[in-house]
This record gives C-alpha cells, sequence and structure tokens, in this order.
C-alpha cells in the first residue's frame, strides 16, 4: 500500500520542480531583456586649438667672468681696500702683502746689476785694448782670445741681472692685488694680518653680474631644434626662453648664448647656455633655476580634460559616445599635460564626443545620459517643495 502512494506521489513532485525550474529561466531572460539603466556623465566634443605651453630643463645661473684671487707672494696681509660684496672697477686695488722683503731684495738685485754693468765695462775696455795691440802684433793671440771671453762672460751677468732685477720687481708688483675686470667681489677669506702663502691662498672671488650665464643640458634628440633656435637669435617669435623660480617668473627673457661642442656619451645630453640681462643683480651665480622653453609648434593641437583619461596598464583610453548614447573605449597617446588638461597627439579627431566626468562608473558599452549637476538653487527649491508636501500631507 505505501508503494503505491509514493508511485502516485512522484510524477507531482517531478512537475512541480520542473516547472519551478523553468519559472527561473524565464525570470533570467527577462532580466536580461531589460534595458539597463543609463548613467549619468557630462559629455564634451573634442576641438583643437592653440597649445601654449613650456618645455622645462633644470638650470644652474653662473657667471660670464669669475675669478678666484690668489696670493702670488708669500707674507701677512696688510690691507684690505673695499667692501665686502661691492661693485668693483678693473685695476681698483683690493688687496696688499707685506712687500718689505722684497723691496729690500730689489734694492740688493738693483745694486748687484751696477756691478756687473761696471764689470761690463771694463771688460769692454779690455777687449777694445788688446785688439788694438793685436793690430800692431804687440800681443799674443791667446791674451786677446781671454779678453773677447771674459767680455762675453761680463755681458752674460748683466743679462742675469737685469732678470733678476725684473723677478723681483714683479713680487713687489704680485704683493698688490687689484680687480682682473669690472664685476661683484665676494665676501673676504682672509683678514689683515692673515699670513698668506703663494699660490695656495685664496683671497676672495670677482665675478661679472650682467649678463649672466644659465647652464643646462638638453638631450640629444632636441639639438637639432636648439641650434635652429640659435641660428635665429633674437628674432624668433613661437619660442621664448624664461627662467623661473617656483612659481616666481624672471621678467626678462634671455637668448643662447653657445651650446657646447659635443654629447656627452654617457647621458646623451649637451650643455647649452642662456645669457640673460641682470641689471637689477636679481639672478646670482650658483642659484638653481628651471629653465622655461616655449614651445614652437605652428599647429593646432588636441586639448581635453586630463581627468577624462583613464589608465589601464601603461595605457591610456577615453570614452567616446556613440549611437543610442553608448559609451566604447577608445586608446590615445598623451602628450604634454598642461595644468588641468593634456595634449592628446593621436586617438582623436575633432567633433567626437567624450566623457569627462563620470568615467569611473563605466565600461565597454555602457549606455550614459546627460544631465547638468544640481545646482544649489536646484537643491533648495527641492528641499523646500519637499517641505512643502509634507506640510499638505498633515
Amino acid at each position: 500500500m505505501n508503494y503505491k502512494r509514493l508511485y502516485l506521489f512522484l510524477p507531482v513532485m517531478c512537475a512541480i520542480i520542473m516547472a519551478s525550474c523553468g519559472g527561473d529561466k524565464k525570470s533570467e531572460t527577462m532580466q536580461q531583456q531589460q534595458p539597463q539603466a543609463a548613467i549619468p556623465v557630462t559629455i564634451q566634443e573634442v576641438k583643437s586649438s592653440d597649445a601654449v605651453y613650456y618645455d622645462e630643463y633644470p638650470a644652474t645661473i653662473a657667471a660670464l667672468d669669475e675669478i678666484k684671487l690668489t696670493a702670488q707672494v708669500s707674507g701677512y696681509v696688510t690691507g684690505i681696500y673695499f667692501k665686502d660684496g661691492s661693485k668693483v672697477q678693473k685695476g681698483q686695488k683690493l688687496y696688499s702683502i707685506d712687500a718689505e722683503v722684497y723691496r729690500a731684495n730689489y734694492e740688493q738685485s738693483v745694486a748687484n746689476l751696477q756691478v756687473q754693468e761696471s764689470n761690463l765695462l771694463k771688460a769692454q775696455k779690455d777687449a777694445d785694448r788688446y785688439h788694438e795691440l793685436d793690430k800692431h802684433d804687440a800681443v799674443a793671440k791667446q791674451q786677446v782670445d781671454y779678453a773677447d771671453a771674459a767680455l762675453e762672460a761680463a755681458k752674460k751677468q748683466v743679462a742675469a741681472s737685469k732678470a733678476n732685477v725684473a723677478a723681483v720687481r714683479s713680487n713687489i708688483r704680485f704683493a698688490t692685488i687689484s680687480a682682473p675686470f669690472t664685476g661683484t667681489i665676494g665676501i673676504s677669506q682672509v683678514k689683515v694680518g692673515t699670513a698668506v702663502v703663494a699660490g695656495q691662498t685664496v683671497l676672495n672671488t670677482v665675478s661679472t653680474n650682467t649678463p649672466i650665464a644659465v647652464d643646462f643640458t638638453v638631450d640629444q634628440k632636441d639639438i637639432y631644434r636648439f641650434i635652429q633656435l640659435q641660428q635665429t637669435g633674437s628674432n624668433i617669435k613661437d619660442s621664448i626662453f624664461t627662467i623661473a623660480f617656483g612659481d616666481n617668473v624672471y621678467p626678462y627673457p634671455g637668448k643662447i648664448s653657445l651650446i657646447d661642442r659635443a654629447v656627452d656619451p654617457q647621458t646623451g645630453t649637451i650643455k647649452t647656455r642662456l645669457v640673460f640681462p641682470n641689471e637689477k643683480g636679481m639672478l646670482k651665480p650658483g642659484m638653481n633655476a628651471t629653465v622655461r622653453v616655449k614651445n614652437s609648434s605652428s599647429l593646432k593641437s588636441t586639448i581635453i580634460p586630463y581627468k577624462a583619461v583613464t589608465e589601464q596598464l601603461g595605457e591610456f583610453f577615453v570614452y567616446v559616445v556613440g549611437d543610442s548614447n553608448k559609451v566604447s573605449q577608445q586608446k590615445v597617446q598623451l602628450g604634454k599635460q598642461i595644468g588641468s588638461e593634456v595634449i592628446i597627439k593621436t586617438g582623436l579627431s575633432e567633433e567626437q564626443k567624450i566623457v569627462v566626468q563620470g568615467v569611473q562608473n563605466l565600461h565597454q558599452g555602457s549606455v550614459v545620459i546627460t544631465a547638468p549637476p544640481a545646482s544649489p538653487e536646484n537643491k533648495n527649491q527641492k528641499t523646500m517643495n519637499t517641505s512643502d508636501k509634507k506640510e499638505i500631507k498633515k
């Protein structure tokens, strides 16, 4: 009897299970057939415009002429005749070193020269006398030869004495140190009474003020461009050289002075020098700055907001709006970033529409809708309407 009931119950259970499975499949099919909800985004049409930007290079400011003043004679500093950091003129007296010893040596060398000149005079007279006697065969030839040799030795002694006088005189002159050119002198490294050693002790540094140099390195692939800028000179209009210190830009433009003779094989760069006017002394040697080279491209560029770009595995994409407001990813190549925007080298054309806000919610094939964001006034109006409704309900 129990078996009969089981046989009657099984068909009923199978029918129920089949009905339920069929219902699930039908539900899934209905869900798939339902349209996707449109995602609100902000869309912008791609346009081309003139892109103004600057290529930037780290740079160092240097004086065109700079020299370290080094003592050429040993002794004690007896005088300093300038103010630290002041402007000095070419030939201006800067330092004096005790020259008493050199003056004494000079007087001694002059006296020795006078003695040698007297010996030369005597040797000359002796040689003349022996030659006169030789004409009458009144003296041996050997005596004449001795007289000529003594005369030549006396001449060489005079020449050596003159050289010694000149050397000692130079020491006296080197004891007074003058400005080699017009410029600015730094802080003195010695004080009055300091003992200095010839060729070793650095007294100070003098450098020119204006114009002033700005040195930076350029990649070898850009050499041709910079050579063109150098040859064009100051007539260039679409590329201007400026320097900046953070957000502060130096108000006077510069120009290319020189490009080094060779590329550094280790870095693949070449040294380039600009010159800038510096009448007000705002630029100091040793300062670090940023060289800004204005782009020289005359072609229009495609510029879009940088926030419209997404990155995947090192590649960059934007969402382009197509038919039926469906978006598709399009690969692009980025160029120079200009503030919150970026130049697109390849991948986009004019009049295409791209998503610039809301890209984080999109994927390939998403349907979008453009709706302006609610302004504060709209929000306040909406809040007021809601509160009014609540009051009506009450």
